[in-house]
């Protein structure tokens, strides 16, 4: 298994004689879709851009995710669905777990270089793969015609997963894939607010339903004890039916609180979930952060953001955010710092990344 290696950037400018199919599953909800939406309008000033969706059979009906159909919009884009064949410079295919519950990609691909972009984790904690990964890298293998295949990790956390997998049960496939050497991050462009002067013990969670996104209840109980001055769980529909037995908790169902307003009553943003179970980004780390919170995760979770996400085991949450809450200073230090991080994944930043290490490779330079 080979490695991509850095090249110089070249001038980011309109490069009209690039061609770039971006390859989506446009149903994909959530962090996937309000992803591809933002790296489509930084890329297509830059590059000839056409957008494909592809049919899966990971999902029903043909609605298009919210975000990705408006940023189409905006940017004056048409989605081609399913089209017999793609040829360009450049092919960009996004999070192949969607082939996960099928045999066949059923297009031909041709390009100089594609790159797959792993929104999801080869392995879950434990080691265990998290989908059908050599079915659906398999998939696209015999689809494609390219000079190089190139699977791009999208964090730290991610990327170890990918090394991982390779390393392990897919050592088979190795050698017909390359390894982009920097990440394929998120573009995260939020609003920033400023630090609340005056932090209290307000501790909240943010995330779409699902087990998985869910820590134990002891681990719950430690994140969101009695002793908090509030504790607000915001998409924990499975937990709606025990709000009597915690009554500290305030539960609302996903969506049911605008997340303004969910933010504007935490200072401290506590993220755990499965033990089985990892994000891969972790794109409402890095909104928390940008609200002017102080975000709390697990270790693996918080790798992504460097020092921006204090990495702690739930039992340690209340005597940390007591120590915050004691020493505002600290708290907003801690703020402004982590907003300092986000920087690294802001639009203009992926235009660079864009520039130096995807669109110089159609020249060969692996």
């Amino acid at each position: 298994m080979g490695s991509v290696q850095k090249s110089a950037p070249v001038r980011q400018s309109k490069l009209s004689d690039v061609s770039v199919a971006y390859i989506i599953e446009p149903r994909f909800s959530g962090g996937t879709s309000t992803a591809v939406a933002q790296e489509l309008r930084a890329v297509a000033p830059l590059v000839n851009l056409r957008v494909f969706g592809v049919s899966s059979k990971t999902f029903k009906g043909d609605g298009v995710a919210p975000k990705l159909e408006a940023a189409l919009l905006d940017l004056g884009l048409s989605l081609e669905w399913d089209p017999p064949k793609i040829s360009a410079d450049i092919v960009v295919l996004h999070n192949p777990a969607f082939l996960k519950f099928q045999t066949e990609l059923p297009i031909s691909i041709v390009a100089d270089h594609l790159y797959v972009v792993t929104h999801e984790n080869f392995l879950r904690p434990g080691g265990n793969p998290s989908f059908d990964v050599t079915s659906c890298l398999d998939q696209i293998d015999r689809a494609v015609f390219a000079k190089a295949k190139v699977v791009a990790p999208i964090s730290t956390y991610n990327r170890d997963t990918v090394a991982q997998w390779f390393s392990g049960e897919g050592a088979r496939v190795a050698n017909n894939w390359n390894v982009l050497s920097e990440n394929w991050f998120n573009i995260c462009e939020f609003e920033l607010h400023s630090p609340t002067a005056k932090p209290a013990d307000r501790r909240g969670r943010l995330s779409r339903p699902g087990f998985e996104k869910f820590p134990s209840i002891e681990s719950l109980e430690h994140c969101f004890p009695a002793t908090a001055q509030s504790n607000i769980l915001l998409g924990a529909n499975n937990y709606t039916n025990s709000a009597n037995e915690f009554p500290h908790w305030r539960i609302f169902p996903f969506q049911g609180l605008e997340v303004d307003e969910f933010f504007r009553e935490i200072d401290f943003m506590v993220y755990y979930t499965s033990p089985t179970w990892r994000e891969s980004f972790g794109r409402v780390l890095a909104e928390a952060i940008a609200a002017g919170k102080v975000v709390i995760s697990d270790h693996g979770t918080a790798l992504n953001f460097g020092k921006s996400v204090v990495a702690l085991e739930p039992e340690d949450v209340s005597s940390v955010i007591e120590k915050f809450v004691n020493n505002p200073e600290s708290y907003a230090k801690h703020v402004r710092k982590a907003q300092e991080y986000l920087k690294q994944f802001s639009s203009s930043a992926f235009e660079v990344f864009f520039c130096s290490q995807v669109i110089p490779m159609r020249q060969g330079a692996l």
